[in-house]
């Protein structure tokens, strides 16, 4: 008995495809990581599309709120680039399919 059939595993596949996560990102001949700050980003990478304020978290060790922001930078080969930052630190690279 086979527990996936080829035709669930594109499907699966195919789902997932449509927002992808990473740890860096190319701007021109830059690389940005996670973990750089925002204004280090914004050097490599020029000012973005789109900045949204998001909220605010309290820091895991410390009791300060820190401010969540996203970018977006896009669209580019038909997908949209969004990068999260929590106190000025980029902490996600997510990539999504433009509309």
């Amino acid at each position: 008995m086979r527990l996936f059939s080829p035709i669930f595993l594109a499907l699966a596949l195919s789902c997932c495809a449509a927002t992808a996560r990473a740890d860096t990102l190319r701007c021109g001949s830059q690389l940005v990581s996670v973990g750089d700050r925002s204004f280090e980003v914004e050097q490599k990478c020029g000012e973005p599309a789109f900045r949204d304020l998001v909220g605010y978290t309290l820091g895991s060790y410390e009791r300060r709120e820190f401010k969540i922001e996203e970018w977006v930078y896009g669209p580019r080969n038909g997908m949209l680039t969004i990068l999260t930052f929590e106190g000025n630190r980029l902490t996600r690279i997510e990539r999504r399919r433009g509309h």
